[in-house]
C-alpha cells in the first residue's frame, strides 16, 4: 500500500491554465470566478476552482490567467477561407449581383496556390480571434489536390475543422436563369461525387481537418447531385453542407423549377437529417422550419454577412424552438470581412432584436452557447465546452482593457464588449497555436507579404481594377 502522500500526489498534465474567470459552457453552465483548466494528451482532464485544480495536477507548463477569461474555442460553422484575397471588394451589391458580378468571377480566377495562401491567411486570422474549429466551404478551385492542399494549410496553421468541398455539377435551368457563368461548371455530377469521394478517402472522419460533401447551393444545383452528396455522407459517416435559402428569391426560383420549396424537397425525399448542415436558412417558411427542427438538422447563422448583403434575418427563435442545431458562422473574409466571433455574437443579438423589436428575444448567454457548445454539436466534434473528456480547444481573453472595464459579468463583457484582438492565447488539441500576438506555427510576416502580392495579381487577372479606387464617388 502506498503512503498517504503518494496517494494524494498531484497527477501530471501537459498544460494548466489557472486563475482566470472560467466560463465552461458545460451542461451546468458552470462559471468559476477563479478557475483552472488542466489539459493532457489533447483533452481536458479537469476543470474547477483554481485552488482545487492546482492541488490535484502538476503541469509541464502553467499559464497565469488572472485578469483574463478562459472559455471554449469558438466554432465557425460556415466560412470561405479562399475568399481572403478579396477582402474589402464588391461592396454595395445584394447577394445575387454580388455573386454574379464579383464572387464568381473571383472564384474562377483563383488558382491552387492562391487558394492555399488565402486559406493559410484566413486560418491565422481565425486562430488570432479564438476560433479553433472551422467549416470551410471551399469551391475554388475544387480539384482533389487543391482541396487537400487547403485542408493541409488549415491543419498546418493549427486550426481544426472541415473542408466542405463545394460541388456544382452541370448547369441547371435555375442556374442559367440566375446568371451563373459557364466557367463555374467544370465537372459532371458523377465527377463531382468521385472527386469528393477521393478527398474524403484521404481526409476521413476523425482527421484534424476532414472533408464533407457540399453541393454548393440547393437553389441551383441538380437534385441528383444533392442525393449523391447525402448518400456519400451517410456512407462515409460524415455530415454534409450546403447554402440554403440565403436570398429572398431562392425558394421562389426553386418552386418555379420543381414545384416544391428546397427544404420541403429535402424532407420529402428523406435527405434531411442530423447529418445536414445548412448555411443561412434565412427564407424558410413555417413548414420548412418545422422539418429542419424535427430532423435535428444543423443551421449556420451568419448575421454579419446577412447584414452586409442585406439578405435578411434568420428566424433564430423559431428554428431553435423547433429543434434545429444552430451554430454561428463568419461567412469568411469577404462577405463577413472579419473572422471575429465576438462580432458575430453581438450581431446575432442585435439583428434578432431589431427584427422582432424585442430586446429580450435573445440574450448574451445564448449567443455564447451558439458560438461554442452548439457549434460543437453542429460539427459533431464534441468541442465547444470546457469539461473533462472534451477536446482541449480553448481561448484566453484579456479582461483588463478599458473597453472591458468595469467588469460586472464576464459573459456580458465577452459578448458585447470584447473583440478578436482581445484574445491572448488560443489552444487547439492541447497545443498552444497563438500566443504573445503571433501564431506559433506560421511565419506571419512572410504570409502577409505573399498574400498581398497574390491579391494584387488576382485583382488584375480578374479585371477588378474598377473595384479598387481609393474612394468611391
Amino acid at each position: 500500500m502506498g503512503s498517504v502522500s503518494a496517494v494524494h500526489s498531484p497527477r501530471p498534465c501537459d498544460l494548466l491554465l489557472t486563475g482566470g474567470q472560467v466560463l465552461t459552457v458545460d451542461d451546468e453552465r458552470n462559471v468559476f470566478a477563479s478557475g483552472a483548466v488542466a489539459v493532457a494528451d489533447g483533452r481536458i482532464v479537469a476543470v474547477g476552482p483554481a485552488a482545487e485544480i492546482e492541488a490535484a495536477w502538476r503541469a509541464e507548463r502553467t499559464v497565469d490567467c488572472r485578469g483574463k477569461a478562459v472559455l471554449p474555442g469558438f466554432v465557425d460553422g460556415h466560412s470561405h477561407l479562399f475568399q481572403a484575397l478579396a477582402r474589402g471588394l464588391g461592396e454595395g451589391r445584394p447577394i445575387w449581383p454580388w455573386l454574379c458580378e464579383f464572387m464568381w468571377p473571383y472564384s474562377i480566377a483563383v488558382d491552387a496556390e492562391d487558394a492555399r495562401v488565402a486559406a493559410t491567411l484566413a486560418a491565422v486570422e481565425a486562430l488570432r480571434s479564438g476560433i479553433t474549429t472551422v467549416v470551410d466551404n471551399h469551391y475554388a478551385p475544387t480539384d482533389a489536390e487543391t482541396v487537400l492542399s487547403v485542408a493541409d494549410a488549415i491543419e498546418q496553421a493549427g486550426l481544426r475543422g472541415v473542408v466542405a468541398r463545394g460541388m456544382i455539377g452541370h448547369k441547371t435551368a435555375v442556374a442559367a436563369a440566375r446568371g451563373l457563368p459557364d466557367d463555374l461548371f467544370r465537372y459532371s455530377v458523377a465527377q463531382e461525387l468521385e472527386i469528393t469521394r477521393e478527398c474524403m478517402r484521404r481526409r476521413p472522419r476523425g482527421s484534424a481537418v476532414e472533408v464533407w460533401p457540399a453541393p454548393l447551393n440547393l437553389a441551383y444545383v441538380d437534385q441528383e447531385l444533392v442525393r449523391g452528396a447525402v448518400e456519400l455522407a451517410r456512407t462515409c459517416d460524415t455530415k454534409w453542407h450546403t447554402h440554403c435559402s440565403e436570398g429572398a428569391k431562392d425558394p421562389a426560383s426553386y418552386l418555379e423549377a420543381y414545384g416544391i420549396r428546397p427544404v420541403e424537397w429535402l424532407a420529402r425525399e428523406g435527405l434531411l437529417d442530423a447529418r445536414t448542415t445548412l448555411a443561412h436558412a434565412v427564407w424558410l417558411d413555417d413548414a420548412e422550419i418545422k422539418a429542419v427542427g424535427e430532423h435535428a438538422a444543423g443551421v449556420a447563422h451568419n448575421p454579419s454577412s446577412n447584414a452586409y448583403l442585406a439578405s435578411g434575418v434568420m428566424p433564430l427563435r423559431a428554428l431553435r424552438e423547433a429543434g434545429a442545431v444552430v451554430a454561428l458562422g463568419t461567412d469568411g473574409p469577404s462577405a463577413g470581412h472579419r473572422q471575429d466571433m465576438f462580432e458575430v455574437m453581438k450581431q446575432t443579438l442585435f439583428a434578432q432584436r431589431q427584427h422582432t423589436l424585442d430586446p429580450a428575444v435573445a440574450r448574451c448567454e445564448e449567443a455564447l452557447e451558439l458560438a461554442t457548445r452548439e457549434g460543437g454539436r453542429y460539427t459533431g466534434s464534441g468541442a465547444g465546452v470546457l469539461a473533462p473528456g472534451a477536446p482541449a480547444d480553448l481561448a484566453v481573453v484579456a479582461l483588463d482593457r478599458p473597453h472591458l472595464r468595469p467588469l460586472h459579468r464576464a459573459v456580458a463583457a465577452l459578448v458585447y464588449s470584447a473583440r478578436g484582438g482581445d484574445v491572448e492565447l488560443t489552444v487547439v488539441g492541447g497545443r498552444i497555436v497563438f500566443e504573445d500576438g503571433r501564431c506559433t506555427l506560421v511565419d506571419e510576416e512572410a504570409l502577409l507579404e505573399e498574400a498581398q502580392e497574390r491579391a494584387e495579381r488576382l485583382v488584375r487577372r480578374a479585371g477588378f481594377q474598377a473595384l479598387t479606387p481609393a474612394w468611391h464617388h
